[in-house]
């Protein structure tokens, strides 16, 4: 097991072990999931990062073309 520091800021810093494990790096994006008394952690594929940017551009067309024929 590995164990971090929590700052009063509320940070933590992930250890190198487990950066080299998911292959993370500056600049990254990863993802936290609450599991009753635990937290998971996993690297946001750059795919997923595409797809929702591309969701948001598209939903924002969508939504200025309901007000129209509103």
């Amino acid at each position: 097991m590995v164990t971090s520091k929590i700052t009063s800021k509320g940070q933590v810093t992930i250890p190198k072990t487990i950066r080299d494990t998911l292959n993370v790096k500056e600049g990254d994006y990863i993802s936290y999931e609450a599991r009753d008394s635990e937290i998971v952690i996993k690297k946001v594929p750059k795919a997923d990062l595409e797809w929702v940017r591309a969701l948001r551009g598209t939903l924002s067309e969508w939504e200025d073309n309901l007000d129209d024929e509103i």
